[in-house]
């Protein structure tokens, strides 16, 4: 949409130093000084609300810059109203302008709303294990367009936050407690429970990164065709989940050799008849 011409000019006249009014140059400064002060009043607001979501900081930055552009757009309309302008068409520009914008960042406006929307909900925060329709990770920051997750092997995983918004979103952090691991392990029935739950808490014992708050527990969880599987459910803090987790694995089977604890497998008994 074309600039009307006769705006221009009257902006022009009204801008002359030789036309301008005592009142109307004092109303224009007043309302100037006034809009500033409100302005910063609202970005200090803004700034105060943003140091309680730190983990979403790269989002907040965006969201800032955003409220600062549109306060001064604001500002500026308030002005050129207040020297008599009219700005009728200058917004119908506005309004064209900001309509094409939107259309052409249709995917950015989407994924801005959906970090929106994580930052309402703060289904995850920064630091948590979390998995989403099958992608799983540690959260590294929370931008404008994109949740950036850190995978097991190392990968950077980048998310867009409207996708992000709308998954399953299963946290395994518990930042009260750490988070949980859970390992079975399977043992003959010749062996005594108690011996397997001494060999168990053994290895539990010998691992510095688990939790004594809440406390390891180690049960019987079933008793299959040929052996009985024991749960051993331990906390820690999510850095060390990995660590925690393989040196389990690692640490039960010798610890089932110390304690005489036969480490079972799928097998078939066949008996022949000798006769």
């Amino acid at each position: 949409m074309p600039v009307d011409e006769g705006t221009v000019q009257e902006v022009l006249g009204v801008l002359d130093p030789n036309k301008l009014s005592f009142s109307l140059l004092f109303r224009t400064i007043f309302i100037f000084a006034v809009g500033l002060l409100v302005i910063r009043l609202i970005m200090r607001t803004v700034d105060r609300l943003m140091r309680l979501h730190k983990d979403v900081f790269g989002l907040h930055k965006q969201i800032r810059s955003i409220i600062r552009v549109s306060l001064w757009v604001l500002l500026i309309l308030i002005l050129l109203g207040s020297l008599e302008v009219d700005i009728a068409p200058l917004i119908a520009l506005l309004s064209v302008m900001g309509l094409a914008v939107s259309l052409a960042l249709q995917n950015t406006l989407t994924n801005l709303a959906g970090g929106m929307t994580i930052l309402a909900a703060k289904p995850f925060q920064s630091g948590d294990y979390i998995q989403a329709d099958g992608i799983e990770g540690t959260v590294d920051s929370i931008g404008l367009a994109y949740t950036r997750l850190t995978a097991f092997d190392g990968k950077r995983i980048s998310v867009p936050n409207s996708q992000m918004s709308s998954a399953k979103i299963v946290n395994f952090t518990n930042h009260d407690e750490g988070r949980r691991v859970d390992l079975t392990f399977s043992a003959s029935y010749n062996a005594p429970t108690q011996t397997v739950k001494q060999a168990l808490q053994a290895v539990v014992d010998s691992i510095p990164q688990i939790k004594p708050d809440p406390a390891p527990v180690i049960w019987i969880n079933a008793y299959q065709s040929s052996a009985i599987d024991y749960v051993v459910r331990v906390w820690t803090d999510s850095s060390d989940y990995w660590t925690v987790y393989y040196a389990l694995m690692e640490g039960v089977r010798e610890s089932f050799q110390k304690h005489g604890v036969e480490m079972t497998y799928n097998h078939l008994n066949v008996h022949l008849d000798s006769r």
